[in-house]
């Protein structure tokens, strides 16, 4: 079956701001934030790929209140804090309705847990979806607002990540958030 077109909203905009990761970018729209990236080699790398998530507009020298108010927020998130950035009006207009939903199961987990995809597959209702899970968490354009660095392989493996570092940044913010999973386990490798 063929997904339905998606009239996504114009980006208005995006900028580039610090985190404790390196220089990130978000792009809004009027309907909220339309794409976040993670940081590449260098700030024209960074916004490349992010205009590649979220099509083109304008930099801005200062975002409308609810785009700073995300880029604080993920700011906090990459310096340890607590936060679940579901707060965060998250413009979808893109995103098949599948994607939506593996969005939605990984925003619900909480800074310092992890799942994984199989698990979000069983949420979804098949843990046959895992691999669907994966490609849909490979191309989320939300992160780390969707935590998708939260999601690992089989067995708590560090499994892919898309950003610059691959693995090696996903645990680096899985660090950061102190990551475990049951009570008291922590990941391995730290």
């Amino acid at each position: 079956m063929r997904e339905p077109s998606l009239q996504p909203s114009p980006a208005l905009g995006h900028a580039l701001f610090d985190t404790a990761v390196g220089r990130c970018a978000l792009a809004w729209s009027a309907a909220g934030v339309r794409a976040v990236q993670l940081p590449e080699q260098d700030d024209a790398a960074t916004v490349a790929r992010l205009l590649r998530a979220c099509g083109p507009c304008q930099a801005a020298t200062t975002p409308p209140p609810d785009a700073a108010a995300a880029i604080q927020a993920i700011q906090a998130l990459l310096q340890g804090h607590k936060l679940d950035l579901r707060e965060v009006t998250l413009d979808m207009a893109q995103v098949s309705d599948f994607h939506q939903r593996v969005y939605a199961v990984t925003r619900a987990i909480p800074p310092g847990q992890v799942r994984t995809y199989g698990d979000i597959a069983e949420q979804l209702g098949s843990k046959g979806l895992s691999r669907a899970v994966g490609q849909a968490l490979g191309l989320n354009p939300f992160a780390p607002v969707v935590p998708c660095h939260r999601v690992l392989g089989a067995g708590f493996q560090a499994g892919g990540f898309s950003a610059t570092g691959g693995t090696a940044t996903k645990l680096r913010m899985l660090q950061i958030e102190g990551a475990c999973w049951g009570d008291t386990q922590a990941l391995p490798g730290f």
